[in-house]
């Protein structure tokens, strides 16, 4: 079981922006890019990194996303929050 997660993410308004953000992504824009470039959140301008964080730190749509995720470097699809529309990548794990 994941004790910790690494993860980065772009935060967008809309669902559609995120949709379109994803399939550029899938086409070969860097995801870090995309977030300094688009993302609403502070983060954006260090490519979207939250840094290692535990269960219970984040909100819960945003927490299951991102502990869903299986592989370093896959990214989910669009999570919709009271902040908006995210794209989560997994940047690292810790087990337990």
């Amino acid at each position: 079981m994941l004790r910790e997660v690494r993860a980065s993410h772009i935060l967008v308004k809309t669902e559609d922006e995120a949709k379109n953000l994803l399939d550029e992504i899938k086409e070969g824009k860097s995801f870090a890019d995309a977030a300094k470039e688009v993302s609403l959140c502070p983060s954006g301008h260090d490519g979207g990194d939250l840094g290692f964080f535990k269960r219970g730190v984040m909100v819960k749509p945003f927490e299951d996303a991102a502990f869903a995720l299986k592989n370093i470097g896959d990214i989910s699809e669009p999570v919709q929050t009271q902040f908006g529309w995210h794209l989560i990548q997994l940047t690292g794990m810790i087990d337990d």
